[in-house]
């Protein structure tokens, strides 16, 4: 039987650029490539340094770019995108910094996460594995 990993997700947003700087930020990503995409529009590649495979593809076309009111209903067509972080913290702040609200926060396992909706209403979880100060590894 085959085995495989996510390679990427393609999601369209308003401004690539802005939602490229969050996960930048957020991730410690960096661009991987941009341009036009075959449809149509343009297109960001954010992921993991060094890493051929493991990335987000952020789209957008002059259409998407006009809708400034755009946002998508939770569950349609996604519910959430997951994203794994080593500072649940960390994280948390550069969304603030951004002017956006996390929501959601819980502590089970296999680790603490929270939530919270980017400009185009689309659904992020963001979570940690990593143990908290003073519990055993």
């Amino acid at each position: 039987m085959p085995n495989g990993t996510i390679e990427h997700a393609n999601l369209t947003v308003t401004n690539p650029e802005r939602s490229a700087e969050l996960l930048k930020r957020m991730l410690g990503w960096e661009e991987r490539w941009r341009g036009q995409s075959a449809l149509g529009g343009d297109t960001v590649h954010i992921g993991l340094p060094g890493n051929g495979a493991a990335y987000i593809a952020l789209y957008t076309n002059d259409d998407v770019r006009a809708d400034k009111g755009r946002r998508y209903a939770k569950g349609q067509p996604l519910n959430h995108v997951g994203l794994l972080v080593d500072d649940l913290d960390g994280a948390e702040k550069i969304v603030n910094a951004a002017g956006l609200s996390p929501f959601g926060h819980d502590d089970y396992e296999p680790g603490r996460r929270f939530y919270f909706f980017d400009w185009d209403g689309i659904e992020f979880e963001i979570v940690s594995y990593a143990h908290t100060a003073g519990e055993n590894a």
